[in-house]
């Protein structure tokens, strides 16, 4: 102890120097958009690295069970091709569909804290860009929050800030998705009108109302509804799909007309 006290004695001024830098530099971060994101770009991209490496080793010994999953899930891919009719087959034009997809993997999940993200394994050079929806066969995970050269953070719909566009399947009854931080399996579904019929069960999927996701990705099902008296609106627990503790193959979806809908919505509102 005595020694540790001597040391810090003897650097007295060069650690004060640098306890007083790492407090400019937060502040400084803090307070510069612009250096807040080169910050998060760089942590981005040192953790992806060390998140990457770790991730390969867990998928050495889990191939055996992703194998499983893909097979199931080329299984359903496979249903629907055979389901196809002729004119069905000749609109397969990917250059003319709205949403196009990029494949990806997480190598970090965090589901425990109210603000959760996950990071994966694809960035700028890939294509990926702020604001793209992330799903898997199952159903949505997030919106990409922040982007390096090869590694993306995702802003989870566990995170309180969240706040995604959704419907009750076959209606066009819209509500505000969000996270009140109980359970990693359920989110809760708002602004449902008090006439709208429910019932525990009924599917949960995104609504048209998002630039950022296609309609009717999977969400959940309705676990249970309580109706707010004094707003005549539904709190509705969804349980979601997806296991989310337990995700590794994902879908970066890109919206080809996003930036001219938030153009024309710009103009709109520069207009009020």
């Amino acid at each position: 102890m005595q020694q540790i006290i001597n040391f810090i004695i003897r650097y007295k001024t060069s650690l004060l120097y640098l306890l007083l830098l790492l407090i400019s530099l937060g502040f400084t971060i803090d307070s510069h958009s612009y250096h807040r994101s080169k910050f998060f770009n760089s942590s981005n991209r040192i953790s992806g690295s060390i998140y990457n490496t770790a991730d390969g080793i867990t998928r050495y010994f889990n191939l055996d069970e992703e194998n499983k999953k893909l097979v199931e899930e080329n299984k359903k891919l496979r249903s629907l091709l055979y389901n196809l009719n002729i004119d069905d087959t000749i609109r397969l034009d990917t250059t003319k569909f709205e949403f196009t997809s990029i494949s990806g993997r997480i190598i970090k999940n965090s589901y425990a804290s109210p603000n959760n993200y996950l990071t994966i394994n694809r960035g700028t050079n890939h294509g990926i860009k702020q604001d793209m929806g992330v799903i898997t066969a199952k159903g949505i995970l997030g919106i990409i929050e922040h982007t390096s050269k090869n590694y993306a953070s995702v802003q989870s719909i566990l995170n309180s800030k969240s706040n995604i566009n959704a419907k009750i399947k076959n209606t066009n009854y819209f509500g505000s998705l969000v996270w009140d931080g109980r359970s990693y399996n359920q989110v809760k579904l708002e602004d449902i009108p008090r006439l709208v019929p429910l019932l525990v069960g009924d599917t949960i999927v995104t609504g048209a109302m998002s630039s950022i996701f296609p309609e009717d990705i999977p969400i959940g099902t309705i676990k249970k509804f309580d109706l707010n008296v004094s707003k005549s609106f539904y709190s509705i627990d969804v349980e979601l799909f997806n296991d989310m503790t337990n995700v590794k193959n994902v879908y970066i979806i890109y919206n080809k007309n996003r930036p001219e809908i938030l153009e024309l919505e710009t103009k709109i509102a520069n207009d009020q």
